[in-house]
């Protein structure tokens, strides 16, 4: 049962699991990457997209950068692209990234590609502070992936990524709240429509 207004239980655990995130060492965390990028690249295999938006690592993140620069090379009709966060309230857009794509930094200081058109790739890698087995996921609060996930036409094939230990029983979504079609983590990858 969801109740009318939980934003200080979402943000007690969104600080909780950021904050266990961030103090694994690099011993813990280096192979949990590892592991995900292994899932992740069997899961874009699988699906064969043209085009992924993926994040620039932040606050120990899975880092996607090493898998996107390979993933490029293997073919180049492929592309990349980065998301542009704007006005607050405002859908994110994405620009197209490779590597030797000139870098920004928006409000929050994360890099993203200073120059070019609005784009929409056909498949987005989309962070996940926690997640539940239904594919929702809890981000950082500001909304921004729900909301431009809703925008997108077409609309990409949405991929949490995320960590075990931020896996949750049930998150209780919002009415608002999109679930991912796929979670991916170091120990598992499902869809949420199975």
């Amino acid at each position: 049962m969801n109740v009318p207004d939980d934003r200080a239980r979402r943000k007690a655990l969104r600080l909780e699991l950021v904050g266990r995130r961030q103090a694994m060492d690099a011993a813990t965390l280096v192979p949990l990457h590892a592991a995900l990028e292994t899932r992740v690249e069997a899961l874009l295999a699988q699906l064969g997209p043209a085009s992924v938006g993926f994040t620039w690592p932040y606050r120990g993140e899975f880092d996607a950068l090493p898998l996107m620069r390979r993933w490029l090379a293997a073919d180049p009709a492929r592309w990349a692209a980065l998301p542009v966060v704007g006005e607050k309230g405002q859908p994110m857009t994405f620009r197209r990234w490779a590597p030797d794509t000139v870098m920004a930094t928006d409000r929050y200081g994360i890099p993203y590609p200073a120059d070019g058109e609005a784009v929409v790739p056909a498949l987005l890698l989309i962070p996940c502070n926690g997640f539940d087995g239904r594919g929702y996921r809890l981000g950082y609060g500001a909304g921004h992936y729900d909301r431009t996930l809703a925008a997108l036409v077409p609309t990409p094939v949405a991929v949490g990524v995320a960590i075990e230990d931020g896996r949750l029983d049930d998150l209780q979504p919002q009415p608002h709240d999109l679930p991912m079609d796929w979670i991916v983590t170091e120990a598992d990858t499902f869809t949420s429509h199975r």
